[in-house]
């Protein structure tokens, strides 16, 4: 008589994440390499292919939801978990979440990017951008970054407020000095 060996539904959960982790991986390393023509390539690629990762877990959670068990509740966290960590990923590389990536110019060259001290929703403000421009901001010591809206003017190219700033900043530091800045649309 033969056993049939049987993979449980957890350890297929957790396969399904170990292997969305290594294509992530494998996608970042891709984007490292190559000339310009073919780092713009890769990029796309990691862009299609992290909104391909997204809409898996999208159905996943789905199915685990039409279908539920006693682990379902586990598995949906996890895959919610795994959904975020995605879209920080096409942020900083620059999608715009249906795998394509943003066009973007890049501005304020050689300024570097200080706290407002202002509260609310993560915004900017800038003396070269009229209110509504979107900006991406990425911090080049950690490669941190997050898309803003400016809201008002101010002195410099770009402040950014506390919740913006919190999202790309070193801990202890006020200010950006090894930034990129980009004008998204």
């Amino acid at each position: 008589m033969s056993r049939k060996r049987m993979i449980t539904k957890k350890k297929k959960v957790v396969l399904l994440v170990g292997t969305a982790a290594l294509v992530g991986s494998a996608a970042l390393a891709m984007t490292g390499t190559g000339n310009a023509g073919q780092r713009q390539g890769n990029q796309l690629s990691r862009c299609n292919g992290l909104a391909r990762l997204g809409a898996d877990h999208q159905r996943f959670i789905a199915n685990e939801r039409a279908n539920p068990n006693v682990n379902s509740r586990e598995r949906i966290a996890n895959s919610i978990a795994a959904i975020r960590q995605i879209r920080q990923q096409q942020q900083s590389a620059g999608c715009n979440g249906s795998g394509r990536r943003q066009a973007s110019q890049v501005v304020c060259a050689g300024s570097t990017v200080t706290l407002s001290g202002e509260g609310g929703a993560p915004a900017a403000s800038s003396n070269q951008f009229p209110a509504g421009t979107q900006l991406r901001v990425t911090n080049l010591d950690n490669n941190r970054s997050t898309t803003v809206e400016v809201n008002s003017p101010s002195g410099s190219c770009v402040l950014l407020n506390n919740a913006a700033f919190e999202q790309v900043r070193e801990p202890g530091r006020n200010v950006i000095r090894n930034v990129r800045v980009e004008r998204v649309g």
